[in-house]
């Protein structure tokens, strides 16, 4: 029998350790309970130098802690905006650093725009958590048939999400083509958190020159500040400069 592993990931005690123990229950599972972020990325990294990958991850929506997920996002270029839910940002950080892990997001109710978040951050389903044990079984042995499960009540909000955001990442990718590529580049630099001073010693420009080109890039995106520039950056893809240690000290040192 090919056994299903499963890591649940869940801040309320009780909850967590209730449906384990019911999937456990299952001849064909395998179960365990993380309590937080940080605790579910040890699991994660202890099981796969062990040989023993999880399957599948159950993630709480509202997770109370998912930061340990972040440094992998920030790495890759691909973490979320603080307005994404601690278990969304844990989705997205396990995409990246175990893509062989598929997730499900567990939440309290239904919200079109949570869900496409979700599924956005690698997310394979959102189901209730107060659905029934069979039909989270369902879902789970789903997604590994590399099914997406959504309830058939959110599709339609969420494939209207989905089709914003994608306009949403064009609009911004039409934007960013319009720069130059000196400006492309000082882009990059403010995407990685770089001050004017830091650009300018990167580039080899003077701290005047940096200013007019930032001015240049905030006026061809159509934005009046920097952390706009930086979001509107990320959602069309732009990848931040790689930085040498030195700088990245100094920018550390001026946040």
């Amino acid at each position: 029998m090919v056994r299903i592993r499963v890591l649940v990931v869940d801040d309320h005690r009780i909850f967590a350790e209730s449906l384990a123990a019911a999937l456990a229950a299952e001849p064909d599972v395998d179960v365990s309970a993380a309590g937080s972020g940080p605790a579910a990325s040890r699991c994660l990294e202890r099981a796969a130098a062990e040989g023993r990958r999880f399957d599948v991850l159950l993630v709480d929506a509202d997770l109370g802690a998912g930061a340990a997920a972040v440094p992998a996002q920030r790495e890759a270029g691909t973490a979320p905006p603080p307005s994404v839910s601690d278990g969304i940002a844990l989705v997205a950080g396990v995409r990246v650093a175990h893509p062989g892990v598929r997730t499900v997001v567990l939440a309290e109710r239904d919200d079109p725009r949570r869900a496409a978040l979700a599924l956005q951050a690698g997310a394979s389903g959102w189901v209730a958590k107060d659905c029934s044990l069979s039909r989270l079984l369902a879902v789970v042995r789903g997604v590994l048939r590399e099914e997406t499960h959504l309830p058939p009540a959110l599709l339609t909000g969420v494939l209207r999400e989905l089709t914003a955001a994608r306009k949403h990442r064009s609009d911004s990718e039409r934007l960013v083509e319009s720069l130059t590529p000196r400006e492309h580049e000082v882009l990059r630099c403010m995407v990685a958190g770089l001050g004017r001073k830091d650009v300018a010693a990167r580039l080899f420009l003077s701290p005047h020159t940096v200013r007019t080109h930032m001015q240049n890039v905030l006026g061809k995106l159509g934005v009046h500040s920097t952390l706009a520039a930086v979001a509107l950056a990320r959602r069309a893809g732009v990848r931040p400069a790689e930085l040498s240690g030195d700088v990245v000290e100094r920018s550390g040192q001026l946040a």
